[in-house]
């Protein structure tokens, strides 16, 4: 019997506790998963050391780059995008870091791309949304991050964000935890009058199964989809990185 789990703060609402147990019985394996719930990332290691049969963790929300000290290994592809949301750990207990975010969106954006999806707005420059820019970047689509706060060149604030660039922009990832269960009634401060019947616009949180982020965009006629399926992916594609343990 091996132990897996998951590493975030406040992640009562997490689906990857429920989404592996559930696999864990119908395949008729004796692991378990569990939420790890720390309000810091200096409690990760006593983890580790108290959690002997351990095997993969995931990681989330706030901790996809701040993990990255604690690791002995990071994968190319983690590397890069300099976020990690898989963790496996060798029968030696060597931990190694994965990304496979990426992958789960990449994977679950590609059939609802048009020919007009050629520019992008990332909400959000946290781990997450470097997974996205790596996956969008992969698929050849432009994009530029909005924040709180200028960061980087290529990177609008929400305040400076205008109508005209929302309607530059015709494909919108909300990679923030903005109307996440269960402050339902919150989404990202953007000219929504800008959204239109030719954008696609995605929302990472996938409870609620449909956030007032992407209700205002299906009332401007935009496409929208949630981060279900990107996170049934991903945890498939982070069970086939376990299994190699």
């Amino acid at each position: 019997m091996a132990e897996f789990g998951l590493i975030g703060k406040n992640i009562d609402y997490s689906f990857s506790k429920s989404h592996f147990n559930k696999k864990f019985e119908n395949e008729g394996l004796k692991h378990t998963y569990k939420n790890y719930d720390i309000d810091t990332i200096d409690k990760f290691p006593e983890i580790i050391s108290s959690t002997k049969k351990l095997r993969g963790l995931n990681v989330t929300i706030p901790y996809k780059e701040a993990i990255i000290r604690y690791l002995d290994k990071l994968h190319k592809t983690a590397k890069k995008i300099n976020a990690v949301n898989t963790i496996k750990i060798t029968k030696r207990g060597k931990l190694i870091g994965y990304n496979t975010d990426y992958f789960g969106f990449k994977k679950s954006i590609e059939p609802h791309l048009k020919p007009q999806h050629k520019k992008a707005l990332i909400l959000g420059t946290g781990g997450a949304s470097k997974a996205i820019a790596y996956a969008l970047k992969k698929l050849g689509i432009e994009y530029k991050y909005v924040s709180r706060k200028p960061t980087e060149n290529d990177t609008f604030t929400y305040d400076s964000l205008t109508k005209n660039d929302i309607k530059s922009h015709q494909l919108i990832i909300n990679c923030t935890p903005l109307g996440t269960h269960p402050k339902t009634n919150e989404c990202p401060n953007i000219p929504y009058d800008g959204i239109s019947e030719t954008h696609l616009v995605f929302d990472l949180i996938y409870n609620p199964e449909e956030t007032k982020f992407l209700t205002i965009a299906k009332i401007k006629g935009a496409a929208i989809c949630n981060g279900s399926k990107m996170l049934e992916l991903q945890a498939e594609k982070a069970w086939k990185i376990w299994q190699k343990c």
